[in-house]
């Protein structure tokens, strides 16, 4: 399975050209959708899409755990460094590692050093 993954808008486009540049199927909101676009309507589109969200923004997580869907899987990523650079290394570091739990509907953390992986839909406890 290729992975179809959507760019949220604080990921840089550089960051973005990089990944596509390493064979990845990635596009940025932007390409898509006005940049005024609610999270509520990205999620959407991604669900209908099949793309997973890569984001360093906490609400889709909240978006989803609240909605109790089952996809989109979602990246987030809590790095203590943003610059293009770092987020492009993690994640090519983290996107092999993760790519078949992506295609059953998780949700993923990703930090500095660590990974965590939770399956949809998510529960709140």
């Amino acid at each position: 399975m290729t992975l179809k993954l959507l760019a949220d808008m604080n990921l840089s486009p550089l960051t973005v050209a990089a990944l596509k540049a390493d064979g990845y199927d990635i596009v940025r909101v932007s390409s898509l959708l006005p940049a005024t676009t609610t999270d509520t309507v990205i999620l959407h589109l991604a669900r209908q899409r099949e793309m997973i969200i890569v984001t360093q923004d906490l609400d889709f997580s909240t978006l989803l755990a609240l909605g109790g869907y089952t996809s989109p899987s979602l990246i987030t990523l809590r790095l203590s460094n943003s610059e293009p650079s770092v987020v492009t290394q993690r994640l090519r570091q983290v996107l092999p590692q993760i790519e078949q739990r992506l295609s059953t509907g998780c949700a993923v953390t990703v930090g500095d050093s660590t990974v965590r992986i939770r399956e949809l839909p998510i529960h709140r406890s």
